[in-house]
């Protein structure tokens, strides 16, 4: 009696195992069939006709700029870090001053960060000038964009870091290591899902 109820008990068990299995087979087809849809909506991409306007006249890679907002501010407009930044693209209110005078725009107010073309506008004028500061080097843009180029400059000058992608742990600023790292990954999701 006790080895029926055994035998039972493990047949039950296996039936449940083999419906589990089955049941996580389809999920994971479901997903995989549907990566697509499930990645943008973890990966979407508001804003993306002032994104590419602005990525064309800097001449930055407009999934860069997407990358850049998804781990700043997640697309939130109204965005303020610990530290002060503003809006999607978190820029510190002296340095989108200071990108609005080399851009000529005179009238620029630190309220003006939280709309959305405004900050974009600065931001990719930022990111191009970065480029142009680095010769393209998107890990030092990066670093700088989050860590300041002066700091990145120094840390290039005193050999602490190299400024290589498989040095990234040699970065000084942890929040700038996890930036790159984010940004880079990012960066990937939105190629891959948005670049047709």
């Amino acid at each position: 009696m006790v080895k029926l109820a055994v035998s039972r008990r493990r047949k039950t068990r296996f039936k449940i195992k083999k419906f589990l299995t089955l049941i996580l087979l389809v999920l994971i087809t479901t997903l995989f069939l549907n990566l697509d849809r499930f990645g943008k909506v973890l990966y979407s991409f508001p804003h993306r006709d002032i994104i590419f306007y602005y990525a064309q006249a800097n001449q930055v890679d407009p999934y860069l700029i997407a990358a850049v907002i998804k781990t700043e501010s997640n697309f939130d407009n109204k965005a303020v870090s610990a530290k002060g930044a503003l809006g999607l693209m978190q820029l510190m209110p002296d340095t989108a001053e200071w990108i609005a005078n080399q851009m000529g725009k005179n009238d620029f107010k630190t309220q003006d960060l939280y709309n959305e073309e405004t900050n974009i506008a600065l931001g990719s004028w930022y990111l191009a000038n970065l480029h142009k500061e680095f010769k393209g080097d998107t890990i030092l843009v990066l670093a700088s964009y989050n860590g300041g180029r002066g700091n990145v400059k120094e840390w290039l000058e005193s050999n602490h870091w190299n400024g290589e992608h498989n040095t990234l742990d040699q970065i000084p600023f942890p929040e700038t290591r996890q930036f790159v790292r984010k940004v880079l990954w990012n960066y990937k999701m939105y190629n891959y899902l948005y670049d047709d």
